[in-house]
């Protein structure tokens, strides 16, 4: 994000859900050639969908893209790069050692990832996750493996738990590694376009001993709206290439 104005009009279209770009011009008092920049910019990096007359606002955290549409259900997410994402679930394993408290987010590669544990045979492990995806895959988990789920209110977007609560849970628990993903990774940061979702895995990250980001390359070289970490903060990134 460029400006302050660019919040500003975030705010508005995501409170309203769509907005003329008429009305944005008289709302933010800017010119036509101004507020089609402002707009350009949220729209290619997926805040924003570009509608007859305006815009939408795109609750899509860190879904990529399919067809060049956002994908708007967990389940339409979990099958793109569907590939991509088992390989990087198999690679992420071998950073997962006996003993650790594991913190999974809500992502569907993270989804993998968890999918992939359940075939792993260590005698000591613990899972703290918001993901209703990877709390659903505990049945297929080890008897032996511990399942800490943090409640809060649901999400439908992300298929997770996220606000107050949520957070109020993470602060009693201790977490020895962070498996996340974004929506975007560049050379500096790692970001989302999720504003409840940012807050909890910064928290999370600012708690764990070790972080790995897993991101296939779709989420390589694009921006979110949202910060979650600088890319070097993280002990790993892991991809399929």
């Amino acid at each position: 994000m460029k400006n302050i104005r660019s919040f500003a009009i975030v705010d508005y279209v995501k409170a309203k859900r769509y907005a003329s770009l008429d009305e944005l011009m008289r709302k933010f008092g800017v010119s036509s050639a101004t507020i089609h920049r402002d707009v350009a910019e949220l729209v290619q990096r997926d805040v924003f969908q570009r509608v007859r007359g305006g815009v939408a606002f795109v609750d899509n955290s860190s879904a990529p893209l399919k067809q060049g549409v956002a994908a708007n259900s967990f389940r339409e997410r979990a099958d793109v790069n569907k590939a991509a994402k088992e390989t990087i679930a198999q690679e992420a394993v071998s950073y997962v050692a006996e003993g650790d408290i594991l913190f999974l987010d809500s992502s569907t590669t993270v989804a993998a990832f968890a999918d992939a544990l359940t075939k792993t045979s260590f005698t000591n492990l613990t899972i703290v996750t918001n993901s209703v995806a990877a709390m659903r895959f505990f049945p297929k988990f080890p008897p032996h493996y511990v399942l800490i789920s943090l409640g809060g209110s649901y999400d439908p977007q992300l298929n997770a738990f996220l606000g107050a609560a949520t957070l109020r849970e993470l602060e009693r628990l201790t977490l020895t590694k962070a498996f996340v993903s974004c929506f975007g990774v560049n050379e500096k940061i790692a970001t989302t376009n999720h504003e409840a979702q940012a807050g909890l895995i910064t928290r999370v990250l600012d708690r764990t001993d070790r972080r790995y980001l897993l991101a296939d390359r779709s989420k390589f070289g694009r921006t979110g709206l949202h910060k979650l970490a600088a890319r070097g903060f993280f002990d790993a990134v892991v991809s399929e290439r």
